[in-house]
């Protein structure tokens, strides 16, 4: 039968950064998030109405560890688009700014347009035609 749970879909993400400053510049200041919540070992950013925690990393983060999609666990994530011409200028402002992505693309299994790249500590993610 399945449990079935009541909800209105995801309250928040967390991700495990490696340099909590760094990722705050590319969060906020790169990609333009606004930071909601700032104390020691978290900040927190909003993607629309989804707040998106980075938390440094710990005494138990692996050294040297880097984000891995092929891995059990996250695989990426994915922000919504609503206007393709948002999409193209956002793949502008990112190889503007340096950061490695795939241009616009189609995903052949949706039929939906995208731009994926990749924060500092290489987590994937993707700007997606909703």
């Amino acid at each position: 039968m399945g449990i079935s749970p009541t909800t209105p879909g995801v309250h928040h993400v967390a991700l495990r950064v490696t340099d909590l400053d760094r990722s705050r510049g590319f969060y906020a200041e790169t990609l333009g998030l606004p930071v909601v919540l700032e104390q020691p070992g978290l900040v927190i950013v909003m993607a629309g109405a989804t707040p998106i925690g980075l938390q440094g990393s710990t005494e138990r983060t692996p050294p040297g560890d880097v984000f891995n999609p092929m891995r059990v666990g996250l695989d990426h994530l994915a922000i919504a688009c609503e206007a393709e011409s948002e999409l193209h200028r956002v793949a502008d402002a990112l190889s503007d700014a340096g950061i490695e992505n795939t241009g616009v693309k189609l995903d052949e299994t949706l039929g939906k347009l995208y731009v994926a790249f990749k924060d500092p500590d290489r987590i994937a993610w993707e700007f997606y035609m909703a």
